[in-house]
């Protein structure tokens, strides 16, 4: 039986201002759906909800990832439970290698006792590094890769890739790529958007969110949502992407008498706990 993340009339403010008013989504393992919608429509803002950021208020509706109500977990039980979040803006942590990042969230979310401490018992070494460099090669990745520091000196295709391979190497259900096209030339959108393909599956769902179609002609979703002022307007297929292409988003606001979006605050501060 397949895994579905469920949104159900979702409210999320941020210092009191309502950013996400009333959203309903639902993404199945084995599919893939786009988010898509201006900048400030609170995209970016249910990626970090979904996944626990305390920034974010949660004033009603519901969340569940197979059945199981997710809202008062912590970050690092959301992520044990199959949920993951590939970020915007990855963050650089000197002195921490790719390698030894990767081996302790891994042996975090795959831990039944494990509460994101430092007392996880890591898995083998041996096991650890024969996983990474199939998944390496898998996605192309040069094992030197996996010594450099997290993200520290990385260029923004690199810090991209490495997210992807953080999302094979932890194997979610259910996996949010919040903008992940953002800051990359094409030729970096390619790489990344073929890479991510090479996870997809049927143990895999992905919900891509992204403001404009360039890395959707490398990753082909099945289902497609217009976000709003904070709520799903539109859902349909590939035609909604061509829509967007060639008329933007003006004729789809103009439809459901909106003339403004919400402006999303932006937030810095890393979140914590969501690999470990």
């Amino acid at each position: 039986m397949s895994t579905e993340l469920v949104i159900k009339d979702l409210h999320v403010s941020v210092e009191d201002q309502p950013i996400i008013k009333g959203l309903n989504l639902s993404v199945k393992q084995g599919e893939v759906h786009a988010l898509m919608g201006p900048n400030g429509s609170g995209k970016s803002t249910l990626a970090n909800a979904l996944m626990g950021n305390p920034f974010y208020t949660i004033d009603s509706g519901e969340i569940t990832i197979g059945g199981v109500d997710i809202l008062e977990l912590e970050p690092n039980e959301r992520a044990k439970l199959g949920l993951f979040l590939a970020f915007q803006y990855p963050t650089a942590i000197p002195g921490v290698s790719m390698a030894n990042f990767l081996r302790m969230a891994v042996s975090a979310v795959r831990s039944e006792d494990s509460n994101g401490s430092d007392t996880t018992e890591l898995i083998p070494m041996r096991e650890f590094r024969r996983e990474l460099r199939a998944k390496m090669k898998q996605l192309g990745v040069d094992e030197s890769f996996a010594r450099r520091y997290l993200n520290d000196g990385f260029s923004g295709g690199e810090k991209k890739r490495a997210e992807v391979l953080q999302l094979a190497m932890l194997e979610p259900k259910i996996a949010i790529l919040d903008e992940t096209d953002s800051g990359l030339d094409i030729d970096a959108v390619r790489i990344v958007g073929e890479s991510v393909n090479q996870l997809i599956g049927p143990n895999l769902g992905v919900l891509i969110i992204t403001h404009y179609p360039r890395l959707l002609n490398y990753i082909r979703p099945q289902f497609i949502h217009i976000l709003l002022d904070g709520r799903v307007v539109e859902s349909g297929g590939w035609e909604l992407a061509e829509l967007l292409e060639e008329k933007g988003y003006d004729p789809i606001r103009e439809a459901h008498g909106l003339t403004e979006v919400v402006v999303e605050p932006e937030v810095e501060e890393a979140l914590p706990s969501l690999r470990a």
